[in-house]
């Protein structure tokens, strides 16, 4: 055997020892336990790392595995100045969670970042011991300005128009498109005191607050009812809604067109008239704006008995300013064959806000022609009668 052949075949030799080493470590690499879970004890969650905006909170969801049952004491180191990180357990603030086999414990860590965080990312270290374990787990929270989304309060209706006797109602919806469920609360003021506001939460009208998670919206509903007999004019309706620490303003807007309201009377509001058999009689009505707002073209009508005739001076009233009258004159004519006694005429006055009206009991009286006529055929007979006497009573 040559001094060649021998050295190929040392070469060869060396060649595959490396390689049955190399292949055996890395099956046994293959093979052995994650280091955070070598002692039986393993913590992890699904986002270690996350980006949040000044301000901001975040939660991360932490399993704690052990292959032991044991108490695990949790800790949170590294949380910076200013910044508040805790456990939550089952509605508590916690220090410790049990797990044990095919039992993993689960807690909730909650980190606020104040509003004058810089920017960078900031590490947090969750430490876990029991069941003769430890394990660690990392944390990154990295903070820039730009990466939480908006709350943003809306309505489809910013400005209502009614009277003042009318319930106004907005609906608003506020959108958050944070990255953090926030807790909302809102409250909304009139223009005076003396209006009244209220504000309700969709799905929880008699709560003052309600969580509205990171992606989702909820309904705010302002009800607002003017004051009585308010002018006429635009009232603002100034709404504040609360998400954490953050406040979102929106200014919505009333126009009162006022009240409409009238009544009809006469003067010395003496509701009956009387007259003949036709002949015409005038009766006089009073029209007063009761309401906040001005009455434009008021027609006068009236409802009579059939064959019964009744006319006004004016076919309309242009205007009539709030707690102004105007008036109008009616003629009422019976028709000619009435008989004597009492008929109820209405008369109404009417725009297309509002309506008033009166009933005026007319009596028809005996017309007096009539009664100049029985006197006269008296007077004849009482002539006849003398005549006879005077001519036949000597005889």
């Amino acid at each position: 055997m040559t001094p060649t052949t021998t050295a190929r075949r040392a070469a060869l030799t060396i060649s595959r020892a490396t390689t049955a080493i190399a292949l055996g470590m890395l099956l046994v690499g293959t093979m052995a336990p994650p280091a955070a879970a070598a002692n039986g004890l393993d913590l992890t969650t699904p986002f270690p790392a996350v980006v949040v905006a000044p301000g901001s909170k975040v939660s991360f969801d932490i399993t704690v595995a052990s292959s032991r049952q044991a108490d695990i004491a949790l800790a949170v180191k590294g949380a910076p100045t200013g910044w508040t990180a805790t456990l939550h357990g089952g509605g508590f603030v916690v220090d410790g969670a049990t797990a044990g086999p095919g039992k993993p414990a689960t807690v909730r860590l909650d980190v606020s970042v104040p509003g004058d965080a810089a920017d960078g990312a900031n590490n947090l270290l969750v430490t876990g011991s029991g069941g003769g374990g430890t394990a660690n787990l990392a944390i990154t929270v990295r903070v820039a300005a730009g990466a939480g989304g908006d709350i943003t309060l809306t309505t489809a209706s910013p400005t209502l128009t009614g009277a003042s006797d009318a319930a106004f109602s907005f609906p608003l919806t506020l959108q958050n498109d944070s990255a953090q469920d926030v807790t909302v609360s809102a409250t909304a003021t009139g223009p005076t005191p003396d209006w009244t506001i209220t504000t309700s939460l969709t799905g929880a009208a008699q709560a003052a607050a309600t969580i509205v998670k990171a992606g989702s919206s909820t309904g705010i509903t302002v009800s607002a009812t003017a004051p009585a007999n308010a002018p006429a004019g635009q009232y603002p309706i100034n709404v504040t809604a609360t998400a954490g620490s953050k406040s979102i303003p929106l200014q919505l807007g009333i126009e009162i067109t006022g009240t409409y309201k009238l009544t009809l009377s006469t003067p010395g509001d003496l509701l009956s008239a009387h007259g003949s058999a036709g002949a015409g009689t005038q009766q006089q009505f009073i029209v007063t704006n009761n309401g906040t707002a001005p009455l434009t073209n008021v027609k006068p009508t009236a409802t009579a008995p059939t064959g019964w005739k009744v006319t006004f001076d004016k076919a309309t009233i242009d205007s009539i300013d709030p707690a102004g009258t105007a008036t109008v004159t009616a003629t009422i004519l019976p028709s000619g064959d009435a008989v004597a006694g009492d008929y109820v005429v209405t008369v109404t006055t009417a725009n297309d806000q509002t309506t008033g009206n009166a009933q005026i009991r007319f009596t028809v009286e005996t017309s007096p022609i009539w009664a100049i006529v029985g006197i006269v055929v008296i007077v004849a007979i009482l002539g006849g009668l003398f005549y006879v006497f005077r001519t036949y009573g000597r005889r």
